[in-house]
């Protein structure tokens, strides 16, 4: 695999062995069939049990069952997870990043009780509900109202784009409360089968296909307080899950372009031409060359990462960064490679195109790109563009 300047021989055995068990079960339980799965529409639902098993859901976080691994490891992970389709490093992450991580951040101890476990062994599933219908790069103007009634709140609102919610057992979401001076944002978890709920999917989506996508239909939800998460108000809550997922994606993000160039370089190398391979020629190698560059130079911004993450130096302005950087290289790369399997590369068979498919929605969700340009902007010049 594709790590020209050597950065894993620094890994530790763990993260190796991290590394390497998830890359075996990509191979061998997820891959031969993803590309059946992605023409479907279909997400392989039977192995989120045995994700959890193996430990792939916040394992950089500690207690409960779960492992406290280094965050290199955490980011190795979903490369490997995403080497094999983007699908399946979202389902981990928003199970991980998004529901797990602000419970256990901002939960109660009984909440904290009642559901890590269970999330972390795969036992349960959850979704995190931000995005409306109208609100997505903004999503503080969001209109889903939560309203003191009793001993809890009642809920009304919607949520769209969201990941795994017509499976989720549970569901993080974010509105706005009406009783309390000022409408604060909070969080409430708010169990799927509860009256008034409803998680439709969202088909037929040309990106992101072997992934469960739905809505959060909120009808006179009732939910009791103790289902609120108590150790949070306002937008910290919810853009702080949002930077552990992105921190997820940019290491993801590079296991997907990785992918694409080890298939176009192992196409290139066997497929004959004129005579030869090819690789030979030097259009390839130019193509091959550029693509292993931005590649290499990703896997660095990472890493990095990794080292600010683990130390508590990390700011969301860095992952904005490398979400922004490392996609947008994916996507491009991901382009490339197709290009370099000629009429081959549209089919099923090779994972570049597929790659390519998914990516646009990756270049899109948690953050668009034009928004991290801008919040880099901000914070390179003190000014907002977007108020």
């Amino acid at each position: 695999m594709l790590d020209y300047v050597g950065l894993e021989a620094d890994l530790s055995a763990e993260e190796r062995l991290i590394r390497d068990t998830a890359r075996e079960f990509v191979e061998e339980t997820v891959r031969p069939d993803v590309g059946e799965h992605w023409i479907e529409g279909t997400f392989p639902t039977e192995l989120i049990p045995e994700m959890g098993e193996m430990g792939f859901y916040a394992p950089n976080l500690e207690g409960y069952g779960l492992p406290g691994v280094s965050e290199a490891a955490y980011g190795l992970l979903m490369q490997e997870l995403e080497a094999c389709d983007s699908g399946l490093r979202s389902m981990a992450s928003v199970q991980g990043a998004l529901v797990m991580y602000p419970i256990y951040t901002y939960g109660s101890e009984a909440q904290k009780d009642e559901w890590l476990e269970r999330l972390g062994m795969g036992e349960v599933v959850g979704c995190f509900g931000l995005t409306e219908p109208q609100h997505g790069s903004n999503p503080s103007a969001m209109e889903t109202r939560a309203e003191a009634d009793g001993d809890g709140y009642v809920l009304n609102g919607s949520k769209t784009w969201i990941t795994n919610s017509p499976i989720a057992d549970v569901a993080v979401v974010w509105a706005k409360d009406h009783t309390t001076e000022g409408t604060p944002v909070r969080g409430f978890l708010v169990e799927t089968d509860r009256d008034g709920v409803t998680t439709n999917k969202i088909d037929e989506k040309l990106s992101l296909r072997a992934s469960i996508t739905g809505e959060i239909g909120l009808n006179d939800v009732f939910v009791p307080e103790e289902n609120v998460l108590p150790g949070v108000t306002g937008m910290k809550g919810p853009l702080s899950c949002l930077t552990q997922a992105r921190y997820g994606i940019a290491w993801g993000a590079v296991g997907a372009a990785r992918d694409c160039f080890e298939t176009a370089r192992e196409y290139a190398t066997e497929r004959e031409q004129f005579g030869g391979p090819i690789a030979r020629f030097q259009l390839q190698q130019d193509k091959l060359a550029e693509m292993a560059t931005q590649i290499t130079l990703a896997q660095l911004l990472a890493h990095r990462l990794a080292d600010l993450k683990e130390r508590g130096d990390l700011r969301p302005q860095h992952v904005s960064m490398a979400k922004r950087n490392n996609v947008r290289m994916a996507r491009d790369q991901s382009r490339i490679a197709r290009e370099m399997l000629g009429g081959n590369g549209i089919t099923a068979d090779y994972s570049p195109m597929r790659h390519m498919a998914n990516l646009e929605t990756v270049y899109t969700y948690e953050g668009t790109h034009d928004i991290h340009t801008l919040i880099l902007g901000e914070d390179l010049t003190g000014f907002a563009a977007y108020e």
